[in-house]
């Protein structure tokens, strides 16, 4: 059972990868991406999303770390 997770797993990453990869290739027209008053350098579509998946994928990692209330064992408790 763990070998098809793994499989799975790395099934989902890599059709992840290549979706961005072909996205990228297909939209390689410089952009610039506003967000309020502030603007971003024009850099090609694929490498903005790169760079804002690995964000996600980053923040998605430390949040569950932040808000994570760690359990104490008690062992002074009597049956």
């Amino acid at each position: 059972m763990k070998a098809f997770v793994g499989l799975l797993n790395s099934s989902m990453w890599a059709g992840y990868i290549a979706a961005i990869a072909i996205f990228s290739i297909q939209n390689i027209k410089p952009v610039s991406l506003n967000f309020l008053t502030f603007q971003s350098i024009n850099i090609p579509v694929g490498v903005l999303l790169t760079f804002c998946g690995a964000a996600g994928i980053i923040i998605g990692w430390f949040i569950p770390l932040l808000f994570s209330k760690r359990r104490r064992v008690n062992t002074n408790s009597r049956i």
